[in-house]
């Protein structure tokens, strides 16, 4: 279950990685990483099969990203997510975000988030970030209301 105000605090960090960014800008990844660009965030790209992403810089992992990150949003499958965690935690990074689509199940397994909690990272086990960007849009919007409606996001409080 995703809990809304651990949602509004990774949020409310500043400067946030996107691993899984990618050099096609068709990518979801990309789409993420534009749109909190586009709000003001400081958003930085990691993914080691490119130098650059949406014309910025690109990191091969988080342990290589200079300076402070308050927060990850992991979009690669499960499998590459496990090491994305143990780089978190080695770096100190305490929010994750392990990203869930409908196409399947992304970052998110019973494996990364028994990981995450191993690690003492906080997690937000699933979900879209777009889901919960204010104002929330056209898909997201009803998506958001639907994980609502089944009780798979819970009431903020």
């Amino acid at each position: 279950m995703i809990d809304p105000n651990m949602v509004r605090d990774f949020l409310a960090q500043h400067r946030i990685a996107v691993v899984g960014v990618s050099a096609a800008s068709s990518s979801f990844g990309n789409t993420i990483y534009r749109e909190l660009r586009s709000r003001g965030y400081d958003v930085v790209a990691v993914n080691r099969s490119t130098d650059t992403a949406e014309g910025d810089p690109c990191y091969p992992d988080v342990l290589s990203v200079p300076g402070t990150l308050d927060g990850v949003i992991v979009m690669v499958k499960a499998s590459s997510a496990e090491q994305v965690l143990r780089d978190c935690a080695e770096r100190g990074v305490k929010r994750v975000w392990l990203f869930r689509g409908l196409g399947g199940p992304g970052a998110l397994s019973k494996e990364t988030e028994a990981l995450a909690q191993e690690l003492g990272l906080e997690v937000i086990p699933g979900a879209c970030p777009l889901m919960f960007l204010e104002p929330v849009k056209g898909a997201h919007r009803f998506h958001r209301a639907m994980r609502r409606m089944n009780g798979s996001l819970a009431k903020a409080s």
